[in-house]
């Protein structure tokens, strides 16, 4: 686990020094939204890129989990739901701007801004934790035809032949974060290797603060602190820490938005039942679910920029700051009507006197 952790924390800063934008050497959230943009979903000009980190990171869980026994394809649990769940995290850590490992790095980097972003995020998994103390389910994945998990690892097997032929029907970006990008080949490497490594440890950014909350089990969490302390060491070796609030690189420093904003995100993921990554590296293990919550991730990357809710440096736009208080309604009304707490107790004028219903 903190193998995993530390190789994704040096890799977030080498990769930021060979051309990944600054503090986003690694991001999940962003990688999608880049590939969303590629693949006209949106049409938001400067983040429009098939990031090879995310291909890479599939492909590699892909075959770790085939050389080790453990693709198992199952599916079929409440799939819309997760969908749906996906797509409003998505909106939340776009607000935010970054996933629970952009957070990580930028704090590494010196922004303090996602030190709210961090606040929020344990905010989110304890409301969802408290949800999952409730009895929030969203049901058991079943056994499904084996040909099914093969679909997802498939797709972006494709867009990695899209990325090598750069066919005319794809968008790349000539200016803004989506044109920053390391080498390719270094950045497919790079994602095998979290792909691999995420796999073996079954990795998850949100599992370590669930896990601590719920059982006060460290050993999730022990590779998100390697994250942080190895991108930390990682940054003050090249100069690139750089603390304060004002003009850090792809961030903002509305505090209340970082805070909701990753709150959203963060309560989303924990009742789907891992990060951003994990369920990545999920559904590279045969998980149909997982594949359709990116999906949803995806869409709500989508749903974000052309509709224009998606933060940038100079803050959250009023759509932004209505689709996150929206974003909380239509997650707590998922929550609570797969919990038991949303059960309806038959009132007393309706219980018969020997204790029985009518």
């Amino acid at each position: 686990m903190i193998g995993a952790g530390g190789a994704l924390g040096i890799l977030g800063v080498v990769l930021t020094q060979l051309g990944n934008p600054p503090n986003m050497g690694v991001c999940i959230a962003c990688f999608l939204r880049d590939i969303a943009g590629a693949l006209g979903l949106h049409r938001a000009a400067p983040v429009q890129y098939l990031r090879p980190e995310i291909l890479g990171l599939v492909l590699g869980a892909f075959g770790a989990a085939l050389a080790t026994r453990e693709f198992r394809v199952v599916g079929g649990s409440n799939t819309f739901a997760r969908f749906i769940l996906a797509m409003l995290a998505m909106v939340g850590m776009l607000v935010f701007l970054g996933c629970p490992v952009r957070l990580v790095l930028r704090l590494a980097g010196g922004d303090l801004n996602a030190l709210l972003g961090l606040a929020g995020l344990i905010a989110g998994v304890w409301t969802g934790v408290w949800f999952l103390n409730q009895g929030f389910t969203l049901g058991r994945a079943a056994p499904q035809n084996k040909i099914n998990g093969y679909i997802f690892p498939a797709m972006i097997f494709i867009l990695f032949l899209f990325l090598l032929y750069k066919p005319a029907f794809l968008f790349f970006s000539k200016e803004g974060p989506g044109s920053l990008h390391a080498p390719l080949l270094i950045s497919l490497g790079a994602g095998l290797l979290i792909g691999i490594l995420a796999q073996r440890s079954h990795f998850c950014m949100v599992g370590g603060i669930r896990d601590f909350i719920l059982f006060r089990d460290t050993h999730l969490l022990t590779g998100f602190l390697a994250v942080l302390a190895v991108a930390l060491i990682g940054n003050l070796v090249t100069g690139d820490f750089k603390p304060g609030f004002t003009g850090q690189p792809v961030a903002h420093s509305d505090g209340l938005w970082n805070f909701l904003g990753m709150m959203l995100g963060g309560w989303g993921v924990t009742l789907l039942g891992g990060c951003p990554l994990r369920q990545l590296v999920a559904a590279s293990e045969g998980n149909t679910d997982c594949a359709a919550t990116v999906l949803g991730f995806l869409a709500g990357a989508a749903l974000a920029h052309n509709f224009g809710l998606a933060a940038g440096p100079g803050g959250v736009p009023f759509a932004g700051q209505v689709a996150v208080i929206i974003g909380f309604l239509a997650v707590f009304i998922i929550a609570f009507f797969n919990s038991k707490i949303s059960i309806v107790k038959p009132s007393a004028q309706e219980v018969s006197p020997d204790g029985k219903g009518n």
